[in-house]
């Protein structure tokens, strides 16, 4: 009797990509930039081999994340230039939460130091092959320039910089709030492009990660093929996963979240909503803490619609979420966003956005997830906020089709694990795996049925 014997199915496992992942900001119980730098290299360990290299202040918090110290990370310790500048830049800015031009041109100088101890620590292993590429994450802003990009050029190992962004200019008629804000430097912060080691740097990058089209233009022509727009927020769906209710109908609710400063405009949004919210179509929360609290309540009592007004101050992520998941609408008036991630969060909870049309927000607000003003002055956003508050009170039932296009949107290309998706495809591009050049960022439309 003959006997059979079964194949045997084997699956092979793709050869995950070895990557030196460069974040010198990067921790988990920061927001901001550390958080972007941590969250992108957590995502890309599912891609990737990744080996992250970051700054010494980072180490602890790494370690709590359940990542292993010389395994998984590496702390570069640079504080005996680090420390001391950035003293300096906290005196330069003059006032806490204030002149962020003038940190990002201080982190500039310092930060070649901390590359150099990286190439000092890794620079034998990039040479001898052991990384298939090195992708630096952070810095965030396109005033750092890399000299790594040369080295690892003349190693024959490609380099990735970015998401890179930053350096929206300041719209027309907003001096006074960016010399409140500090911003002293960021009227000749052009003076970038002529910085040493710009030129190298774009020259030898094998491809560079924009976070804005505004970032994206600034780039010569010449490297413009090695471009990959792609925004740099992106959510957590584990700790965004609410759906907010959208009946379609009276009151709305809308919520703003964010520093309570001037150029976020939380003072034009009560002056602009005060009919609405006299005349009970509206309730709004405001989420923040910062120097204009007292001034707002001011405001909302002289408008009489302090009754109508909910002022939360800081809460925590999941306060956060609660809050904003029962809202309608995302009212947000902000002049000068670079990336812009409350919108992203709105939308991945079902909550839809009403922006000014400029940077980070006028991005990623796209058609069907949202509603977009024109930037303009003061009184005009005042104005144009007013008017499309009073059509979306007047046809609330739009809201839930529009909800459901912006929930899918950010779920499919604004997650983490999308965007970890969407650079690998660049990895595959760089690594000569992927003949075309890749778009990471697809419209709406293309995403109508997820659920």
């Amino acid at each position: 009797m003959q006997v059979y014997t079964p194949l045997l199915t084997v699956t092979i496992t793709p050869t995950l990509p070895i990557v030196l992942a460069i974040a010198d900001a990067a921790n988990p119980d920061c927001g901001s930039v550390p958080l972007v730098g941590w969250s992108m290299s957590n995502a890309l360990r599912d891609v990737a081999d990744v080996h992250l290299v970051t700054q010494i202040r980072n180490r602890e918090a790494i370690l709590r994340a359940g990542w292993k110290d010389g395994l998984d990370f590496t702390a570069i310790d640079s504080e005996a230039i680090a420390r001391p500048m950035w003293k300096l830049a906290s005196i330069l800015r003059m006032g806490k939460g204030k002149g962020w031009t003038m940190t990002t041109a201080i982190s500039a100088i310092t930060y070649p130091y901390f590359e150099h101890l990286v190439w000092r620590q890794f620079g034998k292993d990039i040479r001898a092959g052991r990384f298939d590429l090195v992708h630096r994450i952070t810095p965030l802003s396109p005033t750092t320039n890399s000299l790594l990009a040369k080295r690892c050029a003349r190693a024959g190992v490609p380099f990735l910089m970015g998401p890179r962004n930053g350096g929206v200019p300041w719209p027309k008629g907003f001096d006074k709030e960016r010399r409140r804000e500090r911003e002293w430097l960021s009227y000749v912060r052009s003076a970038y492009k002529v910085l040493p080691g710009r030129k190298a740097t774009l020259k030898y990058a094998s491809a560079i990660l924009t976070g804005s089209r505004h970032t994206q233009s600034g780039i010569p022509q010449q490297h413009q093929h090695k471009c990959f727009y792609l925004p740099e927020n992106a959510i957590d769906p584990a700790r965004f996963n609410k759906v907010a209710p959208q009946p379609g109908t009276l009151p709305l609710h809308g919520c703003f979240i964010g520093r309570l400063v001037p150029y976020k405009g939380p003072d034009m949004l009560i002056e602009a909503v005060a009919p609405l919210l006299a005349d009970g179509r509206l309730t709004l929360d405001i989420i923040g803490d910062g120097p204009m609290l007292e001034s707002l309540k001011s405001q909302a009592q002289k408008l009489g619609v302090a009754e109508q007004v909910v002022f939360h101050g800081w809460v925590t992520h999941e306060k956060v979420q609660e809050i904003v998941a029962k809202c309608h609408l995302l009212t947000f008036p902000s002049i000068r966003e670079f990336g812009g991630g409350v919108v992203l969060e709105a939308m991945a909870l079902g909550v839809v956005p009403v922006i000014v049309d400029y940077a980070g927000p006028g991005e990623l607000v796209v058609e069907g997830t949202g509603y977009k003003v024109p930037i303009g002055t003061r009184s005009e956003i005042i104005t144009a906020f007013r008017q499309q508050l009073t059509e979306i009170a007047e046809n609330p039932t739009a809201l839930p089709e529009i909800a459901q296009t912006a929930q899918n949107y950010a779920k499919a290309q604004f997650s983490w694990p999308a965007k970890a998706l969407q650079i690998a495809q660049v990895y595959d591009w760089v690594l000569s795996k992927q003949a075309n050049k890749p778009t990471l960022i697809r419209e709406a439309t293309h995403f109508p049925h997820i659920s």
